[in-house]
């Protein structure tokens, strides 16, 4: 992630609505490890950072392979690690 990119945090309605995708789809794809996982925003409530799904969508139109989608999936993990504020 460069220094200039816009941290948003998108609500999970939110990103399912722009996949198309059911809420236990989504929660497969995360636990199989081609979906980022959410970041937790309080008790209960949740978001995804908009570039990552961004990314992850741009991956699925380019035909990534699923090692492929793992790998931005790792790489986007530790660019979390590396944000300070």
């Amino acid at each position: 992630m460069s220094d200039t990119t816009l941290l948003t945090i998108e609500r999970k309605a939110e990103v399912l609505k722009r996949l198309g995708l059911s809420r236990s789809t989504l929660h497969a794809k995360v636990q199989a490890g081609l979906w980022c996982p959410p970041i937790k925003l309080g008790a209960r409530a949740i978001g995804f950072l908009k570039h990552e799904t961004d990314a992850l969508i741009y991956a699925h139109i380019n035909s990534y392979t699923e090692i492929e989608i793992r790998d931005l999936v790792t790489g986007l993990l530790a660019e979390r690690v590396e944000v300070s504020p």
